[in-house]
């Protein structure tokens, strides 16, 4: 699949030179992305007790408690960054300082995730919740606009699986569509809670001609991705790592592909595949045996992803660098993945296709020569 033998020397796989290709993010959890140094800050206004008290100290906390191997352990890291995000002062900065960093990392365009409902423990409303962060979002597109960095931030509403407030949060996110709400989501342990619990949410959703996308297929296996795609219509796959499930290799190890697997590659269903933070939640053991490259051979519609910045110690730029360095990618294949995420973001047509033409392929013929 790479284009290193058709041009040779032309990619050198360095961070470098990946940081400034243009990059498109569909998986990103706001809580997940805090800067260390921000949560100290903030915990240290709202009073809350951190397990570290360096910037060094506690991103390692992060990155090492993560690494755990299971998905319900990583997500135990996020009690320390959601209630560090309780107050108008808190979200904003979080929001506004996800944007400077993604911009500083080459992203062009990217949807942002977060559960409203763990935010209202200081009294803010729902509504006011959104609004705070989508602030945020807005102050750091002005603010990266005005540095030379264009960027653009959609943002996913979630509603937590295990929950019941799923229609609540549906409905909001259809309330700010025209704010720069662009879609709704559920996350948060798969076992014992699938996609269906919350098919109200989604009929919903759809009834609004408003777009959806499941956390689906990260540590549960393909009765969730089946859920999320017959039952609920999910227009794309948190993760959906789990689909490899679906696909077995022959005796000549030509892979088969099973009806579900053959009907989201069929529908086009984009998968939002988040390599490093499989390994870290155990989806997969190592980052070579991630079915991304298998799936990218066989035309799924993946797309690269960081998931939790802070959790996962990373950036586009090292998932991408990564991805080439396991895989043998070249600047060509690093294009179709980014090409792959912005047909596949929750915008009009026509801004998806000009962000396209006007920003990411003329980024990549100034990198390809």
């Amino acid at each position: 699949m790479s284009d290193k033998s058709l041009v040779p020397g032309l990619f050198d796989g360095s961070a470098e030179s990946v940081k400034l290709a243009p990059k498109v993010l569909l998986h990103d959890h706001l809580d997940g992305g805090l800067r260390p140094g921000t949560v100290l800050e903030l915990a240290d206004a709202c009073g809350w007790s951190l397990p570290a008290d360096t910037e060094e100290d506690l991103a390692r906390w992060f990155r090492e408690s993560a690494d755990s191997g299971t998905l319900v352990r990583y997500l135990e890291t996020f009690e320390h960054t959601v209630a560090v995000m309780q107050t108008p002062e808190g979200l904003e900065r979080v929001a506004r300082e996800c944007v400077a960093d993604l911009a500083d990392d080459g992203v062009v365009y990217a949807e942002v995730r977060f559960a409203p409902e763990q935010h209202l423990e200081r009294g803010l409303t729902l509504d006011e919740v959104v609004e705070h962060v989508l602030e945020g979002f807005r102050a750091g597109e002005s603010e990266a606009r005005a540095a030379g960095r264009d960027i653009r931030i959609g943002c996913l509403l979630t509603a937590m699986r295990h929950a019941a407030r799923s229609r609540e949060i549906a409905e909001l996110a259809v309330r700010f569509r025209d704010r720069g709400v662009v879609g709704f989501d559920i996350a948060g342990a798969e076992a014992g809670n699938p996609p269906s619990r919350h098919l109200d949410a989604f009929e919903y959703t759809r009834a609004a001609n408003a777009h959806f996308t499941i956390h689906a297929g990260e540590a549960f296996g393909l009765p969730s991705i089946h859920e999320a795609v017959a039952f609920c219509g999910a227009d794309r796959l948190g993760h959906g790592v789990r689909i490899l499930d679906d696909i077995v290799l022959g005796e000549n190890g030509e892979p088969r592909l099973g009806l579900l697997a053959s009907y989201v590659r069929d529908k086009r269903i984009p998968l939002e595949l988040c390599p490093s933070s499989n390994v870290q939640t155990g989806a997969v053991l190592t980052l070579a045996e991630h079915p991304f490259d298998l799936l990218a051979r066989l035309r799924f519609r993946v797309t690269v992803n960081t998931d939790n910045r802070l959790m996962s110690d990373t950036t586009m730029t090292k998932e991408m660098v990564q991805l080439a360095d396991t895989f043998g990618y070249g600047w060509a294949d690093l294009e179709r993945f980014t090409i792959n995420a912005m047909k596949s973001a929750f915008l009009p047509f026509d801004q998806r296709l000009e962000l396209i033409d006007d920003v990411i392929k003329p980024g990549y013929a100034v990198l390809i020569g």
